[in-house]
């Protein structure tokens, strides 16, 4: 995952997919309720644009993040909410504007960071490509909600493994954030990729392990989707447990999706 050209590139991919889905979009379409409680189609770009914009100020200046960090600690619950509902209240076309301005801005800066620099983030500081894996993973999670808003099935592409990696990786945060000290002893997380290919993270001695399809991980652990509907499987009590409070955002716990009602 640390190879700048791949990840920004599909960063780029990411956000056009996401782009094809709304751009053609009457104003009605925008207004459309996603699966996010309260969020249409136009607070997903919103909340896009709002973090991307985020991002960038990380990145370009460091002071200015740290005094908007303090507001978003000061209303932790409603932060990300009035950032997107700010964005929504815009019309279609100056939305789509202001995000597309804002993630090249953001690509821009990203592909010129210095080599070993470290940005603030609402959760642990990032270096660049983390930052660019985390905004492609975002953007993907929230390009999930306005397909499911839409009826619209996207193929899962191999830029999911870039989620997968993120989603590893933020293991132990999803612990800590709910105030509950991380398993010591590592995972093992064996995935099928979309293309057939075998995506293996940690070592291949743990005794915890979960296995099963890529995008069912990324659908969970961007908490797109209820554990019982995955095909996921874990060995140890602890690779089950996470599977239950897994994300691989920053910020605090989400609510995540209430399981599919069955017949």
């Amino acid at each position: 995952m640390s190879d700048p050209v791949v990840v920004l590139a599909d960063l780029r991919g990411e956000s056009e997919e996401v782009d094809l889905l709304v751009r053609e979009l009457s104003d009605q379409k925008w207004a459309v309720p996603t699966p996010a409680p309260g969020w249409t189609i136009a607070h997903q770009v919103a909340h896009l644009a709002w973090t991307d914009r985020a991002a960038l100020l990380a990145v370009t200046d460091a002071e200015g993040f740290g005094a908007e960090a303090e507001k978003a600690l000061a209303a932790p619950e409603s932060f990300v909410d009035d950032g997107a509902a700010e964005g929504a209240a815009l019309s279609p076309p100056e939305l789509l504007g202001r995000w597309r301005v804002g993630r090249e801005r953001l690509w821009t800066a990203l592909r010129a960071a210095p080599p070993g620099a470290r940005f603030p983030w609402y959760g642990p500081p990032m270096s660049a490509m983390s930052m660019a894996t985390a905004r492609l993973m975002e953007t993907w999670a929230h390009g999930q909600d306005i397909a499911d808003a839409l009826g619209i099935v996207r193929p899962p592409t191999a830029r999911l493994r870039h989620v997968a990696w993120i989603g590893v990786r933020a293991r132990d945060y999803a612990y800590l954030v709910r105030g509950i000290t991380p398993p010591a002893e590592p995972f093992r997380i064996e995935l099928a990729g979309p293309d057939g290919d075998a995506w293996a993270f940690g070592p291949e001695d743990a005794t915890q392990r979960i296995t099963g399809p890529a995008l069912d991980f990324c659908l969970l652990v961007t908490q797109r989707v209820h554990r019982d509907d995955t095909a996921l499987e874990a060995t140890g009590e602890a690779a089950a447990h996470w599977l239950t409070i897994a994300q691989a955002f920053a910020g605090p716990p989400g609510a995540g999706r209430a399981p599919e009602e069955r017949p």
